[in-house]
């Protein structure tokens, strides 16, 4: 892996000494951060008791941190909701987030919404239990000099921007798994930089010899272009390019050529004009 891209590991345990090993495996692989999530409420976890659950355990999660800095040379942070369940935000927040930081964590990220780990799903503990983006501020402005980014329903770019008024960073997961063309504004607009003169065609056929070596193993080309349905949401030919990789693609002896024609489909000039 290049080490001028950056690239975080992120793990979930609740066991310091298989989380320490976990991250020098990591940095061997040349990660150059190791995350914790403390905030996934999955099934599986629940089933382990660890991601969300170890909100209610934050002694527990800072020995985590502490082992992994121990371990590893690269930076360490935690991932987490502003609390579970019947939880106080406001203490359970800031209990977690001053116990990581003594013990080492070097950042933080707040999903800006409860976990309910009794009475809703996976998926509706993305969308359900409110927002509550202040309380992130809040924990930023008791924390001045912790690194705190955000997260949790932020959908553009603009959003993002005015969240960093706040927040040192801003993380966007289902926006930028649904829409990653999005991602092409974020050097003019929070930087002030030229544009990538790469389009979402490019970042597509420069994936092309990763899924002819996955092909090769014996992988089927839907297992990788089932995450490739949004890449061209709200453009002109997103729906005909949906409809062939689901068509077309999802056949056992689908190819890189059958991904190739349905990039045909969308027109390359579209994306610049729905970014602008």
């Amino acid at each position: 892996m290049p080490a001028n891209i950056p690239s975080r590991s992120s793990l979930a345990d609740r066991d310091p000494r298989d989380l320490a090993e976990s991250a020098r495996i990591g940095e061997g692989f040349g990660y150059n951060e190791i995350n914790m999530n403390v905030g996934c409420p999955s099934d599986r976890v629940k089933g382990g008791n660890f991601g969300a659950c170890l909100m209610a355990e934050p002694q527990l999660v800072a020995d985590c941190v502490a082992a992994m800095k121990q371990a590893v040379k690269i930076p360490v942070t935690v991932k987490c909701r502003i609390g579970i369940d019947d939880q106080d935000p406001e203490i359970a927040l800031d209990t977690l987030s001053r116990a990581v930081v003594d013990a080492g964590a070097d950042a933080l990220v707040v999903h800006a919404r409860k976990a309910w780990l009794n009475g809703l799903s996976p998926k509706e503990n993305r969308d359900i239990p409110p927002l509550d983006y202040d309380r992130v501020y809040r924990l930023k402005a008791a924390l001045p000099h912790v690194p705190i980014s955000i997260n949790g329903g932020i959908a553009t770019i603009a959003d993002a921007k005015a969240h960093l008024d706040h927040v040192d960073g801003v993380m966007l997961g289902r926006a930028a798994y649904q829409e990653p063309w999005r991602l092409l504004s974020v050097d003019p607009e929070l930087f002030g930089e030229a544009p990538p003169h790469a389009t979402m065609h490019d970042a597509i056929e420069a994936l092309m010899p990763y899924i002819e070596r996955e092909l090769s193993a014996g992988t089927r080309l839907h297992s990788i272009t089932r995450h490739l349905v949004g890449a061209f949401h709200g453009v002109p030919g997103a729906r005909a390019f949906r409809r062939y990789l689901a068509e077309v693609c999802t056949k056992p002896d689908a190819g890189t050529e059958q991904l190739a024609e349905a990039l045909r489909i969308v027109e390359p000039r579209a994306i610049a004009s729905i970014a602008a």
